[in-house]
């Protein structure tokens, strides 16, 4: 599997699992700078000459420079960018929960774009569109040679307006042609179900401004009837967002003031704790939501579902809580997303998003390019499978993991205990011929409907669930 070269832009403006710590400090306001290297800029001035000179083709001096910013950030991780105008937009934009395309976050594979994963409930997802598919032309233009800025811009339009994909996906011996219809997407950020008599599941899709907010929303929903015997909060497929989101939401289940993560870093504002106090998690806004909690929204036994495409903010919310006790994560090693970015405005609405700091759970564990370890190993199907994943540790020029603090990480997860329900229905074999990973089936599952009783992972946790209930029922 080749690795994706960039990563992290979503076709319908969402930068996915980025942790943005949405620091906007000027470049200028910094105290001290650092000294400039003389020769080496030398030696691009004379680079950037030889171009005006000799080049085949006049280019434009804004062009050259502004190439010459996005290769220096994108050489140093997968994270750090250049972001143009449109960019910077659609990344406020993005945070609101509200985007415009077709609903895909995108990386690029090859000189393709390569889907990481479709947005739920988008014309992408409902089109059928799969993570690892490869787009090779987007309407009659082919994707070879254009950079992934220029392909997502191709893919934005007009809500109402067509858009037509070709796409290479692993198993299909013909190429397939999608047509889509664009569309203004409103992302749920968080939606929830009684799956059972006193057993509630909350899934988040991605950590947004008024995250926290549907959280505690959603909690009182769940309660309504009476209080909950058990708990799932599903993070899986979900590529992150704000932090101070996911603060709000470890703060719903975390006593107050309990500290959910630190992050280290070099400059002296990188180096901070966050805890379960509306300091850190209300950013401008008065209105406390926690205030709201549900009584046992802190009690309730809890299980959290994670996966190889839960990263950033989701797995600082699933860390938190396992550090804490507070619940048991169960699922996959998560993407391992363990960086904060820091977006600095430059002139003419652009900006560059820099890595500034590596994030810590509780305990102090870094989980950067190894991903939170679950407390029990459950597969995405009953036969033991799960779909084979890009991780942080594919990327090229990914942050290593310096810490030897976290030796809890790299210890084996736990058994499941409890034994897989012999009720479990058995994952559908694909309707065509070509063939298809059951782990990948079970996910197709469980994105098309919301706690499907065909998610294999969501039974399992909702067994161990119940037997946390029989034992404290018996003690």
């Amino acid at each position: 599997m080749g690795k994706l070269k960039q990563a992290g832009l979503v076709c319908a403006g969402l930068l996915g699992g980025v942790l943005l710590s949405l620091q906007f400090s000027a470049l200028a306001e910094k105290e001290s700078r650092a000294g400039l290297p003389v020769e080496e800029l030398r030696t691009f001035a004379e680079v950037f000459n030889a171009i005006k000179k000799g080049y085949v083709e006049p280019v434009e001096d804004k062009k050259l420079i502004t190439h010459a910013i996005s290769g220096m950030l994108s050489n140093l991780d997968p994270h750090s960018t250049y972001l143009d105008a449109d960019a910077f937009k659609d990344l406020q934009v993005g945070t609101q929960g509200e985007f415009g395309g077709i609903g895909i976050e995108v990386g690029m594979e090859d000189g393709l774009v390569k889907v990481v994963s479709p947005i739920e409930d988008t014309p992408a997802d409902r089109a059928g569109v799969k993570p690892g598919d490869l787009i090779f032309k987007i309407d009659d233009t082919l994707v070879k040679g254009l950079t992934l800025t220029e392909a997502v811009k191709r893919m934005r339009g007009k809500p109402k307006s067509q858009i037509r994909l070709s796409i290479l996906r692993k198993g299909m011996a013909k190429p397939l042609d999608i047509t889509l219809t664009r569309e203004v997407i409103k992302v749920q950020s968080v939606k929830s179900k009684l799956v059972e008599d006193g057993y509630g599941y909350l899934r988040i899709t991605s950590f947004q401004e008024n995250t926290g907010a549907s959280v505690v929303k959603h909690l009182n929903d769940l309660t309504k009837t009476g209080p909950l015997k058990g708990l799932v909060l599903d993070l899986r497929n979900d590529p992150g967002g704000l932090l101070n989101s996911a603060v709000g939401v470890s703060a719903a289940f975390l006593p107050a003031d309990a500290l959910v993560t630190s992050t280290d870093g070099r400059a002296p504002d990188a180096k901070h704790e966050f805890h379960a106090s509306p300091a850190d998690y209300l950013r401008g806004s008065r209105d406390d939501y926690i205030k709201r909690l549900p009584p046992t929204a802190r009690t309730v036994p809890m299980v959290v579902l994670v996966n190889g495409g839960s990263a950033s903010a989701s797995e600082i919310v699933a860390g938190a809580l396992q550090d804490h006790k507070r619940a048991v994560v169960l699922g996959t090693t998560t993407f391992g997303k363990g960086s904060v970015q820091t977006v600095l405005p430059l002139p003419g609405n652009t900006a560059i998003k820099l890595t500034t700091a590596r994030y810590f759970t509780p305990s102090g564990r870094s989980i950067q390019a190894k991903g939170i370890v679950p407390d029990i190993v459950a597969e995405e199907s009953a036969n033991g499978n799960s779909a084979q994943r890009l991780r942080e540790a594919n990327l090229d020029h990914h942050l290593e993991n310096n810490t030897d603090t976290d030796k809890e990480a790299a210890a084996p997860a736990k058994e499941l205990p409890i034994k897989p329900s012999s009720k479990a229905p058995a994952t559908p074999k694909p309707k065509n011929n070509a063939p298809k990973d059951d782990g990948e089936e079970s996910a197709e599952l469980s994105s098309r409907e919301l706690a499907s009783k065909k998610d294999y992972q969501l039974t399992q946790a909702l067994n161990l669930l119940k037997g946390m209930q029989i034992m404290r029922s018996s003690q």
